[in-house]
């Protein structure tokens, strides 16, 4: 069974509380929240005020993706907000170990992203450090895009190195992650599917049933 991690990028944030209770009864493992800067990926998001209002009325694990340069600035205020785990991307930061760190220290799960086209070597001594490894599928920073097939021998590569190692970290792939072809992303070895626009746009408590089930 996949561990699923609903996008709310696409979900409708006229409906947002309602849809987050959907996912989370349907059996959702984890919440996916986007944090965009402007600065690191094109787009802007939305940021701790919202994180906050969202956590008073969920009790899904908060993974928090922060798509922004230097995210050490603002871990504080992020697990302060009732983020459970936050992923950084190693394109974004000065000092990943650093930023790691301050993440462990301040009570709440790590993650570490890396970006399409950077290699999978990168990761090697963080692997160890770190609750989980997020490898996106797409060029960070907009929804709805198509999945990158070079990906799936990059997690074929991380799964290589997660094997040998007594505590791995879990695997997470975001980007273009649909029902046709979540089979294949969770066989070159993925554990934790993040979809958003192929979940949000109808039928989502089927949608994240179906995801589960795969």
């Amino acid at each position: 069974m996949a561990k699923i991690s609903p996008s709310i990028l696409a979900a409708d944030f006229n409906r947002l509380g309602e849809q987050i209770s959907i996912v989370e009864k349907a059996g959702a493992d984890y919440l996916h929240i986007d944090v965009m800067d402007g600065l690191f990926v094109p787009s802007i998001s939305y940021g701790m005020p919202l994180i906050k209002s969202i956590r008073k009325e969920s009790s899904l694990f908060f993974d928090v993706h922060l798509m922004i340069h230097e995210p050490i600035r603002y871990i504080d205020e992020f697990v302060n907000s009732g983020a459970d785990l936050i992923t950084i991307h190693y394109e974004a930061c000065e000092n990943v170990q650093e930023t790691l760190d301050k993440i462990k220290s301040s009570g709440v799960k790590s993650g570490l992203s890396i970006k399409p086209n950077t290699p999978v070597s990168v990761l090697e001594p963080y692997l160890d450090k770190v609750d989980l490894i997020l490898v996106m599928s797409v060029e960070p920073g907009f929804g709805g895009q198509k999945f990158i097939e070079s990906t799936y021998s990059k997690l074929r590569e991380l799964k290589k190195l997660t094997d040998k190692m007594d505590n791995p970290p879990e695997i997470e792939v975001d980007g273009g992650i649909t029902l046709d072809n979540a089979a294949d992303v969770l066989a070159a070895g993925a554990d934790v599917l993040v979809a958003g626009s192929s979940l949000f746009r109808d039928n989502i408590e089927e949608k994240v049933k179906r995801f589960i089930e795969i």
